[in-house]
């Protein structure tokens, strides 16, 4: 059993940040006699899980969704995201093959490059 304090400090991040997930419904968190939060290994491990996906992208509602006990429900909210960072790494890569283009250009400025235009049109 962990206060919120230790929970938040294992996870590296703020003990704010785990009341706000529970508030907006993405962690679970039993309370003690007194009402103080405690965390056992089930709900550390919910942490890690919403920790893992909001560094993946995922905004707070596409997490309390893609942990939706049913998987039906889930699925398409990660489908959406993948197809997202998808169009991002073609988006990134489309980026890299211009810079690429514009470093190795004979001409010396990218407005003489015929290949540089059609980069530029292409956008």
């Amino acid at each position: 059993m962990r206060t919120i304090g230790e929970a938040a400090a294992e996870l590296g991040v703020e003990a704010h940040v785990l009341r706000h997930w529970e508030q907006v419904g993405a962690l679970a968190v039993r309370r003690d006699g007194s009402g103080y939060r405690v965390f056992d290994d089930g709900a550390l491990e919910q942490a890690r899980t919403v920790l893992k996906l909001r560094r993946v992208g995922l905004s707070l509602p596409e997490v309390v969704a893609a942990m939706a006990p049913v998987k039906s429900q889930a699925q398409p909210v990660v489908a959406r995201k993948i197809a997202a960072l998808e169009a991002e790494v073609a988006a990134r890569q489309q980026a890299i093959t211009f810079l690429q283009h514009t470093v190795d250009c004979r001409h010396r400025y990218l407005d003489d490059c015929p290949d540089c235009a059609t980069f530029v049109r292409e956008a």
